[in-house]
């Protein structure tokens, strides 16, 4: 079973793409953002290992306490890597575990922060998915409700759009003019994943 990870920078399209995949291959997703939310509100070892870390107030009754943990991990470097050293190998076996259980000819793993977490080597084909940055912007302003200072803010946290490319077997323009160029990128995913 070949591995395909999609990854690319915030409001990329790399969700957008990850879907149109699918659908068109039949291939599943693994989406790790998600995988990972559901580790750090259900896994007992994990809890505890992040109520160690922020606080009683880590959880309330509902859950995780979002507000606070991002607040907090994102003020602070050497919070935001404990809480990735806590999440992160989870999210890896959760991955390993799933891809294993699948009956597909491949997988697709979806992961914004695909080569600065221990996902790197857990797969055969990375593809970045990458739009201009106003469009990008422009994307999540309208999809988070966010200012266009904040959403430049959370950019200029990630690993810059040339780094993520230069890191990339494939890059997917996303720059969201029309369907039909990502048809034909999602076609050569295909072709290049049965080869």
């Amino acid at each position: 079973m070949r591995r395909v990870a999609i990854t690319g920078g915030i409001g990329s399209g790399k969700s957008t793409f990850c879907r149109a995949l699918a659908a068109i291959s039949g291939a599943p997703i693994y989406d790790s953002d998600q995988r990972a939310k559901h580790i750090m509100s259900h896994d007992a070892v994990v809890r505890r290992r992040l109520t160690e870390l922020f606080g009683p107030e880590a959880y309330t009754t509902e859950g995780l306490n979002r507000p606070l943990v991002a607040a907090v991990a994102f003020g602070n470097p050497a919070v935001l890597e404990r809480l990735n050293a806590i999440v992160h190998p989870r999210v890896v076996a959760d991955f390993e575990e799933w891809a294993e259980s699948q009956t597909s000819d491949y997988v697709i793993l979806e992961s914004a922060l695909l080569f600065t977490s221990p996902l790197v080597g857990h797969y055969d084909l990375a593809v970045v998915v990458d739009a201009p940055l106003e469009m990008r912007v422009r994307r999540c302003v309208a999809r988070d409700g966010a200012t266009p200072e904040q959403v430049e803010e959370r950019i200029a946290r990630q690993m810059p759009a040339k780094e993520m490319r230069s890191r990339a077997d494939v890059v997917v323009e996303a720059d969201g003019r029309d369907l039909e160029p990502i048809a034909r990128e999602v076609d050569k995913i295909i072709r290049t994943i049965e080869i």
